[in-house]
């Protein structure tokens, strides 16, 4: 096996965020060029960064810098479809349907936006022609990866769906997850990357898809499932101090802006470091048990590079800057009478905002090479050894 021992790259959801990232990336590919975890999982736009990896040939040098490039010129326009008569069309046939009970009949799609420049930009950098991914396939025969996971959550049943390719899966089920192994489409990641409300959802087969944080409430139990032994983590949310989170952000009535962003925040990445809680405490368990009393149990040793940062904050100074269709929206939503814009940075795919989270990204993981160095040698996963 060419990849990194058990070494799982975990990349949580976040929309635009996304971004940081992939500047994390970047400082991982240029410092361990031959870096190569044999584990890619993702989750809401984390899935796109994984499963663009997945696919991609060479070594994760070559990889990273492809995916640099790709984040460093999007658009707005790349992503979604911005006019205003499609924005206005979209809110009024909502708003129709709920205002009249239901009597007004229009298309089904409750979503603020139209996707489909986001699928067809899938499908040109990962290569598909009729939605399959076939560089995974390609790098799971080469050796270069073993199993890459996205996750999706299932309108139709209500259950968080783990989409694995590759060998070595865990197959688990309970009450609101499972796994389904299959060969990963462009489909799985725009699922995935749909995020509630604001993106339509995707049919996978016979169900309707969403956004995979709203479900996953352990979003680390992938990568574990799929015999990690080690997790390299990289999140999107910056840790406030206490002082910080006691600082209001807006001093009137919360606007929809804020309510949405903190319930978004709820889904995408307050389970995220819950669940970095629990396994560092499953961990100091484990470890206190004799070794020929652990049976199947082990360690999985856990690092998590993340924003040094408020990103929400910093989508405020390029607010002015989006599209005036998408600007008039997402000010009738109080954007601009909050100072944490955690909603807008969902959506805030431009490229002045894009290139500052990949370099901070870059930046921040830089800041902490020494640890990262440290913690691949600890795990033995270091590309060099």
């Amino acid at each position: 096996m060419g990849s990194t021992g058990g070494l799982a790259l975990v990349m949580s959801g976040g929309g635009a965020r996304a971004a940081y990232q992939v500047g994390v990336l970047r400082m991982l590919g240029r410092r361990f060029p031959h870096f190569a975890p044999p584990i890619l999982t993702g989750v809401s736009a984390g899935a796109i960064n994984a499963a663009f990896l997945a696919a991609k040939p060479g070594d994760f040098e070559t990889r990273s810098a492809a995916l640099q490039s790709l984040w460093s010129r999007l658009t707005p326009e790349q992503v979604y479809r911005i006019g205003t008569l499609d924005l206005a069309r979209n809110v009024l046939q909502t708003g129709l349907k709920l205002v009249s009970g239901g009597l007004v009949r229009t298309r089904r799609r409750y979503a603020l936006v139209d996707t489909s420049p986001l699928r067809e930009l899938l499908q040109r950098e990962l290569g598909s022609t009729d939605g399959r991914l076939p560089g995974i396939e390609q790098n799971i025969a080469a050796e270069r990866l073993r199993s890459v996971a996205i996750t999706a959550s299932n309108y139709t049943t209500g259950q968080s769906i783990t989409f694995i390719q590759g060998h070595g899966a865990d197959v688990w089920e309970s009450g609101h997850r499972r796994t389904t192994p299959c060969s990963l489409r462009v489909e799985h990641v725009m699922a995935s990357a749909s995020l509630p409300l604001l993106f339509p959802a995707v049919k996978v087969e016979q169900h309707w898809y969403g956004d995979g944080g709203i479900r996953l409430t352990a979003p680390l139990s992938p990568a574990v499932h799929l015999g990690a032994r080690a997790i390299l983590a990289i999140s999107t949310r910056y840790n406030r101090t206490p002082t910080e989170a006691r600082e209001p952000v807006v001093q009137d009535y919360p606007p929809i802006a804020q309510m949405a962003g903190v319930l978004l925040n709820a889904i995408f990445l307050d389970l995220f470091d819950a669940d970095a809680i629990t396994l560092e405490r499953m961990n100091r368990l484990v470890a206190m048990l004799p070794p020929d009393e652990r049976g199947s149990l082990h360690t999985v040793d856990l690092l998590i590079l993340r924003p040094s940062r408020d990103l929400g904050k910093m989508a405020n100074e390029y607010e002015a800057r989006l599209p005036r269709a998408l600007r008039f929206m997402t000010r009738g939503l109080g954007t601009r009478e909050t100072r944490s814009n955690d909603l807008l940075s969902l959506i805030m795919f431009q490229q002045d905002y894009l290139q500052r989270l990949i370099e901070l990204g870059e930046h921040d993981a830089e800041q902490r090479f020494d640890e990262v160095e440290s913690f691949l040698e600890r795990t033995g996963t270091h590309p060099e050894r």
